[in-house]
């Protein structure tokens, strides 16, 4: 088991060091021309962090994480930690020509109940033109210092409270948005507000192309497949297969795809690439 343990590591560590080789993760942070704080006030920041492909495609794809939703993202290295069940994709992504940007709620929309729960970047926050207002700085700044042409908007859980109110509110100044696992039902309890304006948008009406993906199995109760599969018109990726050791709304589960990452990523490129939309990414074991 110590022996297991140790090879585990090795190869994590590894992991890292072959994905970094490929890609200097650069830290981005922009000034949103607003200020927080009663009595001292402290400039807004909207941060992200870019992994940046060698291939000149202008493709680029914004990443939204899934819950908490807020990365606090301080260094170039905080990208391992908020990219879901990416991590391990980065460089299929890259060698297809499609850079990876990791984002951040802004800095006065960073407050935490603790660790793994929110108390801001919620729905009112995510769905609001502010919040498109901050990522299309973003987008300026992508644009005039890296070349990049080709938005495209991605969020996986949580984050697709984002990837939807921003397909609906920066329209066709987008490529592209990608809904992975998609929140349909608010979070419930005490965090209630989070998850309320899920249905609000109409995929239907979005002017940018869309694609769904999600597991045929998901099991968090947040993120029932039947909904996304009913508002879906052959757009719509369903992962089959896998793994679900862990939490069923977390990271080990049908939810994100365990063991079966690499094949909705792939489902991913193709549509970026090509607009190939797979029916299905992975089997039925």
């Amino acid at each position: 088991m110590r022996f297991k343990l140790i090879a585990a590591f090795f190869l994590l560590i590894l992991s890292i060091a072959t994905q970094a080789e490929q890609a200097t993760p650069l830290l981005m942070s922009v000034n949103l021309e607003r200020t927080q704080g009663l009595f001292i006030k402290e400039d807004v920041f909207q941060k992200a962090i870019v992994l940046k492909s060698e291939k000149p495609t202008g493709m680029v794809l914004l990443i939204f994480r899934g819950w908490p939703g807020i990365a606090k993202i301080e260094a170039p290295k905080d990208w391992w930690r908020n990219l879901n069940y990416m991590q391990n994709q980065v460089p299929l992504f890259l060698d297809a020509g499609i850079s990876l940007v990791v984002m951040d709620c802004p800095t006065d929309q960073q407050a935490l109940v603790d660790r793994s729960n929110p108390a801001s970047c919620d729905d009112g926050y995510r769905s609001s033109m502010q919040h498109a207002s901050d990522v299309q700085k973003i987008m300026n700044k992508l644009k005039a210092d890296h070349g990049f042409s080709q938005f495209y908007i991605f969020g996986h859980s949580y984050g697709t409270l984002s990837s939807k109110w921003l397909a609906k509110n920066l329209g066709n100044e987008l490529a592209g948005s990608i809904h992975s696992a998609s929140m349909t039902r608010p979070a419930g309890g005490a965090y209630g507000r989070y998850g309320n304006t899920a249905t609000q948008v109409d995929m239907a009406s979005l002017q940018a192309p869309v694609l769904n993906v999600h597991h045929g199995n998901d099991a968090c109760p947040s993120t029932p497949y039947a909904a996304v599969k009913q508002y879906s018109s052959n757009n719509l990726v369903t992962v089959r297969g896998g793994n679900s050791t862990g939490d069923r709304c977390g990271a080990k589960h049908f939810h994100s795809y365990e063991g079966r990452e690499q094949a909705a990523s792939e489902a991913i490129i193709a549509w970026i690439v090509n607009r190939e939309v797979r029916q299905f990414a992975g089997d039925d074991l």
